[in-house]
Parts: structure tokens; C-alpha cells; sequence
């Protein structure tokens, strides 16, 4: 939390202004109504959060219909035939689920967030929950297999891809196959996460797809048993893409995997540069020949319910000459002369180069096009947009059928799928296949570690634990931290009573902090053991348990900071995740700390929550729940650094306004309030607020953003906020 100075602060300022959340002229905008799926008949399919179910009553297929490139969506069971190795299925569920959210009217602009402010602040996106989340989409840029020009192509047309496709309740995330794959934990609905993952995307110089295209004549390429490059890579990108489906598994519903690279073959002539284990199944068994271990990662992606559509990102590649390549015969110069070659000669060169990049154009693909079609994709090729409006179409429905299996379905064989249709125009797409492999064989994880690494990969969380976490970055004269409280319902946790009375309770604590492009900054493992005393321990089940965290933070950039609990007496898990952005005050930009915000009650202090682990504090929610009912009166703190200051006065100049926003919608927006600075520490201003929340607010997700304004500042620099979610309960 923010120092104790900036809440007590509030109890000072007794003219602070009252600004009262409700704007009277204009109705609080509702949030939207999502329509639930539209099935064709009744099902009783078990679940459709995981999509495909392989179990001895159920083999659910998902499927695509198009006409003229156009989903078709009005289909019953009966225009369809399933056959499993030829043999036909008696489809005993259907239903068609729908991606599509219907979009509410739009609220008046308004005046502070017009598109013609450059200066006016992102818009906070909307909190994401599972029933509300319609795509789940895994942008992969294969960068171990992309040219110099490829990734520059793949970083424009995805950031258009997440401006223009992208819908306020799609999950998304982007993972570059040469970064550490903790990425993966970045699904998010947050265009700011995302935005920053683009603008990291840089050209690996190991990328075995080289700095061009095609590499110009006379340019040595890169050997197989040069360090990076070659074989390596491509068992590296088999590796990410094996990691990422199974981390897929645990998110509900039907997933995509967008995959874009240049380079992605069946097989390769290069030989295998080190000896490695056979006959373990795994990637790394593979020498020249990758069909096996393409076939298994789409196997995986079956399983986790994950469709992968590959990008070719080369596009409308050119395949003749260009003036980088070098006709002539190299060996054919002598004595200093410049090497000379006939018209025949340099005719042959041309064309045996232009069939040699044209083969290559085709080879190069055959693995990304193998896994698209097996898990029910397709591959995106000759298209210099990377068809990626086409692949987002595709997912905004898709048919979910089901049979009872025989009992030779389950003799670990790959048994083929053939779905049809009966009317005629019109194209089906589903999965090639599935292997004879009960759900219940699929092992899992179920250690204690692997309990908790798999709530950290959720970015919805587990949630038999309710938690809550609020981390704030702060900054004093010793250095950047991330101040973290975690908010735990103790009713959730089991407590067994000691011979004197107190009641203890033990957890194990996961906690990672991801930097840039998922490198893991900081991971701990702990044990938490609470000991509480009677008095305390009855406050506890009335008001949860606060547990605080401080990370010392050295550099700047984007953080993701996830924590996950398990309690030892009953196995219960709950985790919670927040995007931290950590300004660099050393370019001297003005920044803004964290909020702190609770409600505000007169003449009592404000409750700032914090338990020690041994439980001897007394222990209130306080800023770390942020739950509020409609007219409650909120206070609000935070620090303002690197304001600039008046060459007279030596003071700064700063305001501040509130506003609102539910489900990424504009609600409200406050006066403009000008910020007094109070302190001899200008290089960190302190500021309060107080704001009441409109009677009529339904219960719900909410977002306060505080924009500041530094009018002495440079125009690109006057302008920075800082927001954070809080809800209405009844």
C-alpha cells in the first residue's frame, strides 16, 4: 500500500471535494446481455467448457461449416453423417455455440476520450470472467523460423489484428517460440499486455529461416551443425508448441492457436547434430523426419480442445531473381578479372533457382499445414495479411456433436473422423482424428506443485479459495517495490483448534512474477502457517485475512505477478494474477503509483487491513477486497512522481479528474480537481480523492481511473493515469 502518510491525509483535508459518481443528465450505462448458445435441439452433452470429451459413454467432435466462406449456422443433427475408421455414428448430442456477442448501443462519446485528443488515456479494459470470454485465441510467432522481413510483417498485422478483430471479452495471448514460455500466462483481455508483447517482437539471429526470404545466391547459408539455426530450431519450436496446447487444456471451451512462421517442415535433409534418448516418445526422438511429433503435438491440441490455424507468414513470396543475387560463376574470374557467365548460364541459373524457391515455398509449410488440418484449421498461405480477419471470423461458431464409442474404440490406436453434410454447397471442417485413449488415461498432475503451477497458468484462476490481490508499485528514496496485499477468505481455509484454544491453518504459497515477453523475474515456494487466537481468529471468519507481500523491484517494464494457495487439511486451491506496468522515472516522464482505494467512513480512521502471518494484528479486508454497494462514499490515494515544477514557485502545477468504467464503457467522469503539494519531497506528490458511487449502480464489475494532467509539462508528457477494478455487491 501507499505510505500511511497519503490515507491519513484524507482525515486532514475535511474541505476535500466530494465528487458524487452519477451524472444526471445522462443514465448509468447497463452492462451488456451476452446471448447464451443456441443448440438446434436439447443436449445433454456433460460439458461443453471442455469441448472434446473422450470417455467410455462420450466422443464429442467440434465443427466448422461454410458456405461461400461463410459460416453456416442453422444446421441440425440431422444434415449431418459421423463416421469414426468408416464406420457410421449415431450422433446422440448436438448443439451449435455461438462466439458472437451482441453489442449494446454505444453511450455518447465522451468530451475527454475523443479520438481526436492524442492525449486522452486508454480506455481500461473490461475484467475478464469465464462465462463471459468468447475466443481464446494463442498468437504463437514462431521466431525461430521467421525472416528479418516476416517479423516485421507479423508485428504490424497483429497489432491490426488486436486494434480491429479483437472483442472486448476475446482471451488472448502472444508468445514468440524463442522467449521462455512462461508467456503463456499472459492470456489476457487487456490490450495493453498485449500491446507491449508486440512491441517486443524482435528477429532472432538464430532464426533457421536466416535474414531473408530466400537466401540471395552466393550468400553462404547457415550449416546444420552451426550452433543455432537448422535441426535445433525446429525441435524447439515443437517443444513451445507441446507446452503451450497442454497449458491450453486447463482454459473451458474451444481454443485457437494461430500459428506464424516461415518455416515449418515434415522433414529436412539436415542431419541430426547430437545424440539423443530414443524410444520415450518425446520430441527430441526425431532426427530428419518430423511427421511423428507433428502428429503427436496435434494430438495434444485434440485433447486440450485446441483448433491451430498456421500462417505462412512468407505470403506472396517472389521467387525470381532480385538484385541481392549473384548470377555469374564465382570460380569462373582469375587474375583479378571479374567473373564472367554466358547467357546459357545465367538462364539455367534462373530457372533452377526460381523451381528451387518455389519447392521451397511448398516444403517449408507441410508441417504447419499438417497440424492445421488434423486439428480442424487450415493454413493461411499466398496472403500478404496473413489472413488473420479470416481466421477470426472462423471462430465465431462452431457445431459440437457427440456418439457413444464401442469398446475397440479404446485399443490406443489413431482411429479417423469424417464428418458430412448433407446439403449440398457447403464444406465441413473438423478433426482428422483422435487416439484410443480414455480421458481418464491422459495423466495428470496432481502433486502439490503441479496443483499450483496449474492455477498460476489459468488466467482465470482457481477459485475453491477466494483471493483477492491488489499490488501496487511504489517508490521511495531506496528504491521500487511492488507492495502486494492478498485478501483471503478465511472460511474457505480449514483450521484445526491446538489444546490452548488458537486455531492454525497451513498453506502452501506459489508466487511468479513474469517480465517482458514471459521471462520469469521472480518465482518463491513457501509455507504459510497462521496461528490465531480465539478473538482473532472469530474477526477472521467475519473479515478474511489480509497477507502482505513486498517484491523489491530494480527495472523497469511490464510485469505479470501471480500468487496461488493451497491448503494442506483439505487440498482447496484459489490464485489471483494482476498486470503491474513499472514506470522508469530515470527518463524523468511524469508516473503514477498504484491506487489504494476503500470506503470511506467519517470520523473513523481508514482500515488498512494488514494481518501479520502469526496472526497477531487485527485482521480487516480493508483496500485489499475493494468491494463497495451503489451510493457508498470511496476515498482514493496515490503518489505523482517527476512532476515538473514552476522556475518561479518551484511547485507544481497538476489536476486530476475520476472516472468510471463498466465492462470498458465510459459511466462517469468527475470535476476536475487541482492537486496542492503538500510535502518537501516534490519529486513524489502525494493526492487524495473522495468520489460517491450512484445509488442505481447494479452489482458488478467497475473500474476507477485517475487521469492526471501536468500543465507545466511538454504536451506528450502532460497526461498519465492509473486505474484499478473494484465491484458492486448487493
Amino acid at each position: 500500500m501507499i505510505p500511511r502518510i497519503l490515507l491519513s491525509l484524507a482525515l486532514l483535508l475535511t474541505n476535500l471535494p466530494l465528487a458524487l459518481a452519477q451524472q444526471p443528465q445522462e443514465p448509468a450505462v447497463s452492462p451488456p446481455k451476452f446471448p447464451a448458445p443456441q443448440p438446434q435441439r436439447p443436449t445433454d452433452i456433460e460439458s461443453q467448457d471442455d469441448v472434446v470429451k473422450i470417455t467410455t459413454n462420450l466422443v464429442q467432435v467440434d465443427a466448422v461449416v461454410l458456405k461461400d466462406g461463410k459460416l453456416v449456422t442453422d444446421l441440425t443433427a440431422d444434415d449431418f453423417e459421423l463416421f469414426e475408421d468408416g464406420t457410421p455414428q449415431t450422433i446422440t448430442n448436438f448443439s451449435y455455440v455461438s462466439n458472437v456477442v451482441a453489442t449494446p448501443a454505444a453511450p455518447p462519446p465522451a468530451k475527454n476520450n475523443s479520438p481526436k485528443d492524442k492525449t486522452a488515456p486508454p480506455i481500461p479494459p473490461a475484467v475478464a470472467r469465464p462465462h463471459d470470454t468468447r475466443r481464446t485465441v494463442a498468437l504463437i510467432v514462431d521466431d525461430l523460423g521467421m525472416s528479418f522481413q516476416s517479423i516485421s510483417d507479423a508485428r504490424r498485422l497483429t497489432r491490426k489484428f488486436i486494434s480491429e478483430q479483437l472483442a472486448p471479452n476475446d482471451l488472448v495471448a502472444i508468445i514468440h517460440t524463442s522467449g521462455e514460455v512462461g508467456a503463456l500466462q499472459q492470456f489476457t483481455t487487456d490490450r495493453r499486455v498485449l500491446n507491449n508483447a508486440i512491441d517486443r517482437l524482435r528477429w532472432y539471429p538464430c532464426s533457421r529461416a536466416g535474414l531473408h526470404v530466400f537466401t540471395p545466391l552466393g550468400t553462404e547459408a547457415t550449416r546444420a551443425d552451426a550452433p543455432c539455426g537448422g535441426t535445433r530450431n525446429v525441435l524447439n519450436t515443437l517443444q513451445v508448441l507441446k507446452f503451450i496446447v497442454e497449458g491450453m487444456r486447463e482454459i473451458p471451451g474451444r481454443k485457437s492457436l494461430v500459428l506464424m512462421s516461415d518455416f515449418l517442415p515434415i522433414e529436412t535433409q539436415e542431419p541430426a547434430t547430437n545424440a539423443l534418448n530414443v524410444g520415450d516418445g518425446d520430441i527430441s526422438d526425431v532426427r530428419t523426419n518430423y511427421t511423428a511429433q507433428l502428429r503427436k503435438v496435434a494430438e495434444m491440441a485434440i485433447r486440450s480442445s485446441v483448433v491451430i490455424y498456421s500462417v505462412d507468414t512468407r505470403g506472396l513470396a517472389y521467387t525470381g531473381m532480385t538484385a541481392m543475387d549473384q548470377t555469374f560463376n564465382p570460380m569462373s574470374g582469375m587474375n583479378g578479372r571479374a567473373p564472367t557467365s554466358t547467357s546459357s548460364q545465367i538462364t539455367g541459373v534462373i530457372n533452377s533457382t526460381m523451381a528451387a524457391r518455389s519447392m521451397a515455398m511448398i516444403s517449408r509449410r507441410e508441417g504447419a499445414d499438417l497440424i492445421a488440418r488434423q486439428t480442424g484449421g487450415f493454413l493461411v498461405r499466398n496472403q500478404n495479411d496473413f489472413g488473420l480477419k479470416q481466421i477470426a471470423q472462423d471462430q465465431n461458431g462452431y457445431y459440437l456433436l457427440a456418439y457413444k464409442p464401442s469398446d475397440s474404440t479404446f485399443n490406443r490406436q489413431f482411429h479417423h473422423i469424417k464428418l458430412t453434410v448433407k446439403r449440398k454447397g457447403l464444406t465441413v471442417r473438423t478433426r482428422n482424428g483422435f487416439a484410443g485413449v480414455r480421458e481418464s488415461e491422459v495423466p495428470r498432475a496432481l502433486t502439490t506443485t503441479g496443483q499450483l503451477a496449474r492455477a498460476l497458468t489459468s488466467p482465470f484462476g482457481a477459485s475453491e479459495i477466494t483471493v483477492r490481490l491488489t499490488s501496487l508499485y511504489t517508490n521511495f528514496e531506496s528504491g521500487s517495490l511492488l507492495r502486494s496485499l492478498l485478501y483471503i477468505d478465511s472460511k474457505d481455509l480449514v483450521f484445526l483448534k491446538e489444546p490452548d484454544g488458537a486455531q492454525v491453518a497451513t498453506f502452501d504459497m506459489g508466487i511468479i512474477l513474469f517480465g517482458e515477453n514471459g521471462r520469469m523475474v521472480d518465482q518463491q515456494l513457501r509455507q504459510v502457517t497462521l496461528r490465531l487466537t480465539k478473538d482473532t481468529y472469530e474477526n477472521g471468519l467475519q473479515s478474511g485475512l489480509v497477507y502482505t507481500l513486498d517484491t523489491p523491484i530494480k527495472q523497469a517494464g511490464a510485469f505479470q505477478y501471480r500468487i496461488a494457495l493451497r491448503d494442506q487439511n483439505s487440498s482447496r486451491v484459489g490464485s489471483a494474477g494482476q498486470f503491474i506496468e513499472v514506470p522508469d522515472l530515470a527518463k524523468g516522464k511524469m508516473a503514477l503509483s498504484g491506487l489504494v482505494v476503500l470506503k470511506d467512513i467519517p470520523d473513523k480512521p481508514p482500515a488498512m487491513g494488514v494481518a501479520s502471518p502469526t496472526g497477531r494484528e487485527a485482521i480487516t479486508a480493508g483496500p485489499a477486497v475493494r468491494q463497495f454497494h451503489s451510493g457508498d462514499k470511496l476515498i482514493f490515494a496515490y503518489s505523482i512522481y517527476n512532476a515538473a515544477l514552476n522556475e518561479t514557485t518551484h511547485l507544481p502545477q497538476l489536476s486530476a479528474v475520476a472516472r468510471i468504467f463498466r465492462d470498458g464503457k465510459l459511466v462517469f467522469t468527475g470535476p476536475v480537481s487541482q492537486i496542492d503539494a503538500v510535502q518537501t519531497d516534490l519529486k513524489r506528490v502525494p493526492s487524495v480523492g473522495r468520489l460517491q458511487l450512484a445509488p442505481d449502480y447494479e452489482p458488478g464489475q467497475y473500474v476507477l481511473q485517475i487521469v492526471v494532467t501536468d500543465q507545466l509539462a511538454k504536451e506528450k508528457q502532460q497526461v498519465t493515469a492509473q486505474w484499478i477494478d473494484f465491484e458492486i455487491v448487493k
